[in-house]
Order: C-alpha cells, then sequence, then structure tokens
C-alpha cells in the first residue's frame, strides 16, 4: 500500500536534540505533527511498513531520516497515526496545509527533498485544530 502519513508526537518535555545533519534542535514540550510517504508496493518502504518503523522503539534501529532521531528521544512518543492510502504522494499539499494552521515548525525538518519549509509542526492549541480540515473524513 501508497500513500501518506501523519504521525502526532507528544514530546513530554523542553529538549534540545540533534537531528542528524541539521544539528541541535531545541524543542519545546507539546504535540508535534510529522507528515511523510511511503511510495513503494512491496518491501520495507511501503506505507504499513514504513510506520511500523516509526513505531518501533530499537535502540539498534538505523537512524536514517530526521524524524529518527526525533523519535529515538526518551521524551518523545507517537500518540496517534494517521494513514492516508493513495496512489498520489500528498506529504507536501498536506504538510503546506497544516502549516498554515501551525503554531511554529521545525525549518526544513524532513523536507530536505522538496521545497517544503518543514514537515515537522508544532501544535500548541489541539483543541483548535482541525485535521479533518486538511485530509477530510
Amino acid at each position: 500500500m501508497k500513500g501518506t502519513y501523519i504521525l502526532v508526537i507528544k514530546l513530554s518535555q523542553n529538549c534540545i536534540i540533534i537531528i542528524g545533519a541539521l544539528g541541535p534542535i531545541s524543542f519545546p514540550k507539546g504535540l508535534y505533527f510529522y507528515v511523510g510517504s511511503a511510495m513503494a508496493t512491496t518491501g520495507a518502504l511501503t506505507l504499513l511498513n514504513r510506520v511500523k518503523r516509526h513505531l518501533l522503539n530499537d535502540s539498534r534501529k538505523k537512524l536514517h531520516w530526521h524524524i529518527d532521531y526525533l523519535l529515538k528521544s526518551n521524551y518523545a512518543q507517537i500518540s496517534k497515526v494517521f494513514l492516508i492510502p493513495s496512489e498520489e504522494k500528498y506529504e507536501c499539499i498536506i504538510a503546506r496545509e497544516i502549516l498554515k494552521k501551525s503554531d511554529d515548525y521545525i525549518n526544513n525538518f524532513g523536507s530536505s527533498d522538496c521545497s517544503c519549509k518543514s514537515h515537522l509542526f508544532y501544535i500548541n492549541r489541539l483543541s483548535s485544530f482541525e485535521l479533518s480540515d486538511i485530509i477530510g473524513d
């Protein structure tokens, strides 16, 4: 299965995390939305396998993507996953829509292969954030 996914990540305290080539980044405590995609039909790069990899809490997991460095932190926990199965890649479209409603973003996070400002967004007021406005019902 191909498609796009959104990880809702809860960061339990303020922290500084080294994010690969981006270097040390200061993260305020709170909720983050990360938008990613997996467009393979077989193997490790399918939508379900990519999300399973993110959910895997294994210290031996190779750190490859920016999100791997964040999720390795003891303060980060995935609280919810949204799957958007599709033949088309909607990652950047969804990221741009979340950016409009987010309180902040981590510059260049997860977006080194596109022109988006980021694929990781800080959401301070979850009650005022309607994900269905972005991805539909």
